[in-house]
């Protein structure tokens, strides 16, 4: 339970914050402006977190940053602005602030903040890089949970590749665990003893990550620097500005070369992996990504599948995250019966491996007498619509999220027997009332043979 400072001079803003905190356990003392917050610092040091709006009605959240830099220097500051641009945002992190929001943000990213946050201050052995957000599957770093065989592949492949110093490039889709893959190349490395950074390129303006990347006026040691020895992974590589892709090109270039001649420092001596929701030869294409970067990136390859192409592997993680739910909770496992199963292994997962552990905590929420059931499971998994066609005697059921395009070629189909019933099945007379062609109605119907007779015969 961390100790949290918040301080914003808006009420309603200040008390959801406030309720989202403690929500997660911590402990919460809340001040309206920059007078009280640094009062409050006057008489408590040991606040393990501090959230500050950056424009206060009496002040600025920066002058309270500075103050509390000197008051309790060992606490992890995270800024919220609705007003800042990007060289406040620049400044507060040469500040020292752990991190910032941008307002409106989702109370899930500042509870998210808060927890990392802690977790450095309690912690700071452990590496964590709070200003470059990324999904967190809530998974042991390095371990990548499966035995689908294209998991299980892409974790022999990992472990071959681990000891190359070679780019490699990790494509798939949002959530499928393209980090997780990341870290277990640099766990089975010789560089595991060093730091693991990541950095996000779609939370960041182009500003910052320069910064980042290269290094900015005052700012401190570049993100390659700071992870000397170990491993860099640069995520959604696809969304970094063009101006960046040039030169995070002629930064590889130099580090290959480099190392080529046994000249590199320690500084630039770190393993560089790429991840992409997009297929960069696709954006290559495109023009929004450079064709020199692209092929320097992509020296090693690997295609993460989505979760509903690997299905054997859903028990599995959802056992694994029942796991992760109890040693949390410090309560017993759960199970999931096999009807639960059963949907849970039918539903597409457009949000892949994340998704899967939102449904999971959120059925062990509502969950009761240790088991999962399908009423527990969020109703997109466990709703189905049934679309019933009298005439073949038959019941579809959709689950929630198939493509609609799908649902109305069902709900047509049925349409049409229908109207073919009440024109005591005149096929011209339906075409006629539904107002479409002979041909377009035979083709609705799936006469496939019938339609090209007729097509013939108009010709």
């Amino acid at each position: 339970m961390a100790k949290v400072l918040i301080v914003d001079d808006e009420a309603a803003i200040l008390n959801l914050m406030s309720k989202a905190c403690k929500q997660s356990g911590h402990d919460v003392t809340t001040v309206d402006s920059e007078a009280d917050a640094r009062k409050t610092l006057d008489k408590i040091s040991d606040f393990d977190v501090l959230v500050v709006d950056l424009v206060l009605g009496d002040g600025s959240g920066m002058d309270v940053v500075k103050y509390a830099d000197d008051k309790c220097p060992e606490s992890k500051v995270i800024m919220v602005t609705g007003h800042g641009t990007i060289e406040t945002a620049v400044e507060a992190m040469r500040l020292g602030a752990f991190d910032y929001l941008t307002k409106p943000f989702e109370l899930a990213d500042l509870r998210r903040a808060v927890d990392l946050a802690y977790q450095a201050k309690v912690n700071p052995t452990v590496e964590t890089d709070s200003t470059l957000p990324s999904f967190d599957l809530g998974w042991t770093p390095g371990e990548l949970i499966g035995s689908s065989d294209k998991m299980t592949a892409i974790g022999e492949l990992a472990k071959k590749i681990a000891s190359n110093d070679s780019p490699v490039l990790l494509e798939g889709e949002t959530g499928t665990g393209k980090q997780m893959v990341a870290r277990t190349i640099h766990n089975a490395s010789d560089r595991n003893d060093a730091p693991f950074k990541v950095l996000q390129c779609s939370a960041l303006p182009e500003e910052l990550l320069e910064a980042e990347l290269f290094g900015s006026g005052s700012r401190g040691e570049t993100i390659f620097a700071r992870a000397m020895g170990g491993t860099v992974l640069i995520e959604e590589i696809h969304m970094l500005p063009l101006r960046l892709q040039s030169m995070l090109e002629s930064h590889l270039e130099e580090v290959s070369a480099r190392r080529l001649s046994g000249n590199i420092s320690t500084k630039m001596d770190a393993r560089f992996i790429a991840s992409s929701a997009k297929k960069l030869e696709e954006c290559v294409e495109a023009g929004t990504f450079r064709e020199d970067l692209y092929y320097k990136i992509s020296v090693i390859p690997v295609d993460v599948p989505p979760l509903r192409n690997r299905k054997e592997d859903i028990a599995l993680l959802a056992d694994y995250f029942l796991q992760r739910y109890a040693e949390r909770t410090n309560s017993s496992q759960m199970e999931v019966d096999k009807y639960a199963t059963r949907l849970l292994e039918n539903y597409s997962w457009p949000g892949n491996v994340g998704e899967l552990q939102n449904a999971i905590e959120r059925a062990c929420a509502f969950a009761e007498d240790g088991r999962i059931r399908p009423v527990d499971l969020p109703p997109k998994v466990a709703q189905k619509v049934e679309i019933t066609d009298e005439d073949e005697k038959t019941t579809h059921h959709l689950p929630i999220g198939t493509p609609l395009s799908d649902y109305i070629k069902k709900q047509e189909k049925i349409f049409i027997r229908e109207t073919l019933k009440y024109n005591e099945g005149s096929r011209e007379k339906t075409a006629s009332m539904l107002d479409v062609s002979i041909a377009t109605l035979y083709r609705k119907m799936g006469l496939k043979l019938e339609r090209e007779k007729i097509l013939n015969s108009s010709s």
